[in-house]
């Protein structure tokens, strides 16, 4: 098969593979520009930039039947398989051209975890040692891989990602028994580890080749299997703890087998279902928020009509309103419609002055949700009425300053 050939069907097989952020548009095939013929995609980078990038498998010819995969060993696709030599060079002509700026790189396994990994760091030494390519390159290490060639791909990668898929073991043992949960966390841990000791070295003065320098990555699928979002939280939050994660990415299922254990074909991926679980997630990594206040074993789902902070708030009426004059920084970031960035900016700004409902909308607060849980200056708020229907007073317009009452959350 040609190299164009093989570009075709190995972008198609990357692209269920979400831990690299989204992928791109479809674009016009053809036309001066064009860029969706060869699997690009977009990420994004920690100051906000978009990042293009090539986004491929090495091979889709997998010894693996993991019953959710579109490469698994009884799927019948067409497979391919790039040489090291053929990838590299395909990564840097599409470079030179400027149509991407990195590449993430994965692969189905071959043969076995080690002889896959082992074509995966000859990709990337010909790209960094012989085309002298400093761009961002994105590795997955492959689930029982040895901690040898982790080490050699985490020298040459910018990021490394070990995906869990499943949320549980007793649904990685159903859906795939080639893989065990140590398969993957230990690579995870080598990884996290690695690093944790990479910094230690800097800190002390020693100097020494970067090891993974922005960090590693996963992905957990929503959908495939019967867990809860109670149970991927928990797992999420034990992640970012135990290995130091970047990112835990959520992939909504898309079904692509007939199987007893899988949603059916027509079954639809819970889209919204994946977003909320981004949204908590985001409390967790950011707002200070723990899995347990966010779900509970008697409520373990995330309620897909609510933001999950919202959803916390209506919960704890007895921790509003909050005087964000007075109010700590991990106060303030729990109220509905204040970030991260708008929080920082509360606290410069009332060191000179006491604020107003005013002041917080000219500082990026979202007054339409934060109105019901502030407490400031002059506040203008209007009242919770008992048995109102949040959501309605959520889309509706703030009313006139007339109204001075505080917000009182009833039920």
């Amino acid at each position: 098969m040609e190299t164009l050939g093989k570009l075709a069907v190995l972008a198609e097989g990357a692209k269920y593979d979400v831990s690299c952020s989204s992928s791109g548009s479809a674009g016009r095939r053809g036309a001066v520009g064009s860029t969706s013929l060869g699997g690009i995609c977009h990420s994004w980078s920690d100051d906000g930039r978009c990042i293009s990038l090539l986004k491929v498998l090495f091979s889709n010819d997998c010894v693996f039947d993991c019953a959710y995969c579109v490469n698994r060993r009884s799927a019948d696709v067409p497979r391919a398989t790039f040489t090291p030599r053929e990838l590299a060079d395909l990564t840097i002509q599409m470079y030179r051209r400027n149509y991407i700026e990195g590449l993430f790189l994965s692969s189905a396994v071959v043969g076995s975890p080690d002889d896959t990994m082992i074509q995966l760091v000859r990709t990337a030494t010909i790209l960094r040692e012989e085309h002298r390519f400093g761009g961002y390159i994105h590795a997955k290490a492959i689930p029982g891989a040895s901690a040898s060639l982790l080490g050699a791909l985490g020298l040459l990668a910018d990021r490394m990602s070990v995906n869990i898929e499943l949320p549980s073991e007793t649904s990685l043992r159903a859906l795939a028994p080639q893989k065990s949960r140590n398969s993957i966390l230990r690579p995870m841990a080598f990884i996290g580890g690695t690093i944790e000791e990479r910094k230690k070295w800097r800190r002390s003065g020693r100097s020494g080749p970067a090891f993974v320098p922005a960090g590693q990555s996963t992905q957990l699928m929503v959908g495939a299997s019967p867990e809860n979002d109670f149970t991927i939280l928990r797992l999420s939050e034990g992640l970012y703890r135990s290995f130091g994660l970047k990112r835990v990415y959520y992939s909504a299922y898309i079904p692509v087998a007939d199987n007893p254990l899988l949603p059916a074909r027509a079954t639809k991926p819970p889209m919204l279902r994946e977003h909320r679980l981004y949204q908590a997630d985001w409390l967790l990594r950011f707002y200070g928020f723990r899995a347990e206040e966010v779900l509970t074993p008697e409520q373990p789902d995330l309620n897909v009509a609510l933001d999950p902070k919202t959803g916390w708030a209506l919960g704890h009426p007895d921790f509003f309103p909050v005087d964000v004059n007075r109010a700590s920084y991990e106060e303030i970031l729990r109220v509905p419609g204040i970030g991260v960035r708008s929080a920082q900016r509360i606290l410069t700004a009332r060191r000179g002055h006491l604020l107003d409902g005013d002041d917080l909308g000219k500082l990026g607060v979202v007054m339409k949700r934060a109105r019901f849980f502030v407490a400031c200056k002059s506040p203008a708020f209007p009242a919770f009425p008992a048995g109102g229907d949040f959501r309605r007073l959520l889309s509706s317009p703030p009313r006139g300053k007339e109204d001075s009452r505080q917000l009182r959350l009833e039920f």
